[in-house]
């Protein structure tokens, strides 16, 4: 093989490596995500959680200041080793828990975010979380992560802005528990159960827990290059402590 096209082979896989790790891709719209309101219609989760209220029990709403949500995305491919893992975090949400003064079962709770609300590769999760994650990302580099990975190629969070958690149904005793979620993303919604850990006090609640979520799943298509060599695991981690009062 001549000296020129192992540089065309080298230049095309460096190529594949810059977009795998920080791609690129034509923005999505600032603008037009902030006129998207809630599409399906429903009152604003506030206002159930107002009449749940009135109907006795204990409504608990959730301080994002005080909370964590987290999502964990990795590189894939047999070309893995040169693209970057990367976590992104949601520092603004709505979120409410029902407490009634019955039976668990009644027990109901509602989270929702905005994907373009997203905070990609904070510089101090990454140095806490270390291993994978250790590394520093200039910023350029994650202006290019979130371009790429909330842009048409794969989010598209202009159509989709929305990520919502609703619960169904909820099983066991304190502090262990199940719940049934249905979670809607990319325009679609699925059910999952999730394990939950819950402690509650006399003047606050948390909630932790964590689960596993398949792009593919919801019509969302993970990024990959030349020809699967190098891309971007279909399943992201997602791990949330919910704090309320």
């Amino acid at each position: 093989m001549g000296i020129g096209r192992i540089a065309i082979i080298l230049s095309s896989l460096a190529a594949g490596v810059a977009l795998v790790s920080c791609t690129a891709t034509p923005p999505f719209s600032q603008a037009s995500q902030a006129q998207v309101a809630r599409a399906d219609g429903e009152a604003s989760l506030e206002a159930v959680y107002s009449r749940l209220a009135q109907a006795g029990g204990r409504v608990i709403r959730l301080d994002a200041r005080s909370s964590a949500v987290r999502i964990y995305a990795f590189p894939a491919g047999s070309g893995a080793k040169f693209g970057h893992s990367h976590v992104l975090s949601a520092p603004q949400f709505t979120g409410y828990i029902y407490l009634p003064t019955g039976a668990v079962a009644s027990t109901r709770f509602d989270l929702e975010f905005r994907l373009d609300q997203l905070e990609f590769d904070d510089p101090d999760q990454r140095s806490a979380l270390g291993g994978a994650f250790a590394s520093a990302l200039s910023p350029d580099a994650v202006e290019d992560t979130r371009t790429h990975m909330l842009g048409q190629g794969n989010m598209q969070a202009d159509r989709f802005p929305y990520v919502r958690v609703h619960s169904l149904q909820i099983s066991g005793e304190s502090p262990k528990f199940a719940a049934r979620v249905q979670l809607e993303m990319h325009g679609q919604t699925r059910e999952m159960w999730v394990p939950l850990s819950v402690e509650e006090l006399p003047d606050r609640a948390s909630v932790t827990g964590s689960f596993v979520l398949r792009q593919t799943d919801f019509g969302a298509k993970p990024y990959s290059v030349l020809g699967g060599l190098l891309a971007v695991q279909d399943e992201l981690v997602i791990e949330f402590k919910l704090v309320g009062n």
